[in-house]
């Protein structure tokens, strides 16, 4: 046995639930579809109940508190009967669950310490049929259980606690990473988690694995189209940075296999101290754009964090403002983290026009300038002219603190809650944020792998 395989053998020790977490999932599980059965017996139609997920599948982790539980209905009902159909029996099996949105609402309750979705699909023969975004989902363990080889569970555990360990696990639209069935779909092509981490080690985007010939074409960086739906790249959300870092990862684990891989590092608080000497000793400008976080799932409050977080770097370098790095992070507020070189400039900015033997544009340039007395020029300047004018803001907070700021590319629930007002803060002033974000503040910190 290889070093390599040896430490994995062991890792996997940890990672796999034992007989008695067994017996309390199915548990928890049969007791759930019960109650879910009984509900739907009020209905003028034959209806299921299946488990789905890592837990239908026997890849879930230890210590894995999740049960997705799909109720499905008739492919004949329009959506309002479907949804609410779904809402009460949901809500039946759990009365003081919680209703989520995704594409179509759902119901979230807690069974003997499990966090538990009770959510509608259709029931059809074919993936190729489906109405819903979830309709698919109860074909993966179909799929996942004819295809399954001796010790593919062991092999799926791995390669997602290998995920996890990387900080890449998950398909949500904040880690952008790498979801349970696309584990275990890569562990299913490739043979094994050491294989997969073989190939990935020499990945170069665009990744392509083809389960079935696509029926359409996808430009996402990592491509694994779907056995059960041709037209689906299970990848779709695994974004660029998440692919190097499972690449990076990789390769670090031929260099060295240890069973810290596989492990959680929870990140360390930022404490006043540490943001106090971190603010000092790099000499840049941090400032932080913090309101109200709308009551939306994370699924869709992440994109719109990250659109506006895009859209606001951008108009800061367009004014001069060297943006460093940023990042969002969400709680009950939401914050949009900045760090730049150049946080306050000079009261003037240089601005060039076009050369002066572009005659029509140059003329356009010249007249518009020369008779303004806020500017210095026109002049000539490597045969262009050029005005010296004043600058519209001279610090990153004063342009937060603009109108200017509703001119940015804001998600539509963003855009509310920002008009309801917000606060900047800047610099030492962030330690006002680590009750809320002592360890979201730490990536931005200790940023690395």
């Amino acid at each position: 046995m290889t070093e390599h395989r040896e430490t994995a053998e062991e890792a996997l020790e940890e990672l796999s639930p034992d007989e008695g977490e067994r017996r309390r999932m199915q548990e928890a599980y049969e007791s759930i579809r019960d109650r879910a059965l009984e509900d739907l017996e009020e209905y003028d139609f034959e209806a299921q109940v299946t488990l789905v997920g890592s837990a239908a599948r026997d890849t879930w982790l230890e210590g894995d508190r999740d049960i997705d539980v799909f109720l499905l209905l008739p492919p004949y009902l329009d959506r309002k009967e479907f949804q609410e159909i779904g809402l009460e029996v949901g809500q039946a099996v759990f009365p003081d669950g919680r209703v989520e949105y995704a594409e179509h609402p759902y119901v979230q309750g807690v069974e003997d310490g499990y966090d538990v979705d009770v959510v509608p699909c259709y029931s059809l023969d074919d993936a190729s049929e489906v109405q819903s975004a979830v309709d698919r989902t109860p074909f993966h363990p179909e799929y996942v259980e004819r295809e399954r080889f001796e010790g593919f569970s062991d092999e799926a555990r791995l390669l997602k606690a290998f995920c996890r360990g990387a900080g890449v696990y998950g398909s949500d639209l904040r880690t952008h990473g790498f979801g349970g069935y696309l584990c275990e779909l890569l562990v299913l092509h490739y043979g094994g988690f050491q294989e997969v981490v073989e190939a990935a080690a020499d990945w170069t985007p665009q990744v392509v694995i083809e389960f079935q010939t696509a029926e359409r074409s996808h430009d996402d960086p990592l491509v694994v189209v779907d056995p059960v739906d041709a037209e689906r790249n299970v990848a779709s959300v695994v974004s660029e940075d998440s692919l190097a870092t499972l690449i990076h990862h990789s390769r670090q684990w031929l260099e060295n296999p240890a069973t810290e891989a596989f492990d959680v590092e929870e990140p360390i608080p930022v404490s006043e101290e540490e943001l106090r000497s971190y603010v000092e000793g790099r000499d840049t400008y941090l400032a932080a754009w913090v309101f109200q976080a709308p009551d939306v799932v994370e699924d869709q409050l992440y994109p719109q964090l990250r659109k506006t977080e895009t859209s606001l770097v951008e108009e800061l370098e367009r004014q001069g403002f060297d943006v460093i790095r940023s990042h969002v992070f969400a709680d009950d507020r939401a914050t949009l983290l900045v760090e730049a070189n150049v946080g306050r400039q000079s009261k003037v900015e240089r601005h060039e026009g076009p050369p002066v033997y572009v005659e029509e544009h140059a003329d356009e340039f010249y007249r518009k300038y020369e008779d303004s007395d806020d500017v210095v020029g026109p002049y000539i300047d490597d045969g262009r002219y050029v005005v010296e004018r004043p600058r519209r803001y001279t610090s990153i907070e004063e342009f937060l603190e603009s109108d200017a700021v509703f001119d940015l590319a804001l998600g539509q629930n963003l855009e509310r809650e920002i008009e309801r007002g917000y606060d900047v803060i800047v610099d030492e002033e962030l330690t006002s944020l680590l009750d809320e974000f002592a360890v979201e503040l730490a990536s931005h910190l200790r940023p690395g792998l």
